[in-house]
């Protein structure tokens, strides 16, 4: 049976709201146009730090300018909760160490499963050293981006290092929508691929969207 991402989500708020806390969140961002709805949502519940590391960018330019989009988000944006940024160091070896062998598989393959895979175990142990509560990511706003895989690789990077996964399919309730109202309204980039030079050219039939 399918699991339900959004009603374990829902179940954890309640949980937390009845226990009269509001618990800290490591949030790796994918972008600034995925982050947008992301924080609407959730910074009535958390007290998030926003973490950019996508070591996939192509180049550094790039990387500077998803970055910027990031940064513009919060000084455009009020929220509930204060929300932190932590942006680590354009590097793009990791990940092509990570993906050495599979350039030639399709998006969405296990090409991306790496990457997912190199993203969420940053994220999972910058989490568990900060003491956060939870750590989670934008990635399933995306209606290029399989939920249940980046669950489940969220929850085995969380055993990992010993952080809970804060489950999601951020596309529900009309999620990747929201996000591209709060783009236009914010002024943020939204690009028109992946982010590593494998992807360019091949997102399925949309036009240009936050997707990283």
């Amino acid at each position: 049976m399918k699991e339900n991402y959004q009603r374990q989500l829902d179940e954890i708020i309640e949980m937390r709201q009845q226990a009269g806390d509001v618990p800290t969140l490591f949030l790796h961002s994918c972008c600034g146009p995925c982050s947008s709805y992301v924080l609407e949502y959730l910074t009535r519940f958390f007290r998030i730090t926003l973490f950019y590391y996508n070591p996939n960018m192509d180049t550094a330019e790039e990387y500077a300018r998803r970055t910027e989009a990031v940064r513009l988000l919060l000084a455009s944006a009020s929220y509930p909760n204060p929300v932190s940024l932590q942006v680590a160091p354009y590097d793009h070896a990791p990940f092509l160490q990570a993906v050495a062998g599979l350039e030639g598989e399709p998006e969405g393959g296990a090409r991306c499963t790496r990457c997912f895979e190199l993203r969420l175990e940053e994220a999972a142990r910058l989490a568990a050293l900060g003491g956060f509560d939870y750590y989670a990511a934008t990635l399933t706003v995306s209606p290029h981006k399989d939920a249940e895989r980046i669950n489940r690789i969220g929850r085995e990077m969380g055993r990992r290092y010993g952080v809970l996964w804060l489950p999601s399919d951020f596309k529900k309730k009309d999620g990747f929508k929201r996000s591209t109202i709060l783009s236009k309204e914010y002024g943020l980039y939204r690009q028109d691929y992946c982010g590593c030079e494998f992807s360019k050219g091949h997102l399925p039939g949309l036009p240009p969207l936050a997707d990283g």
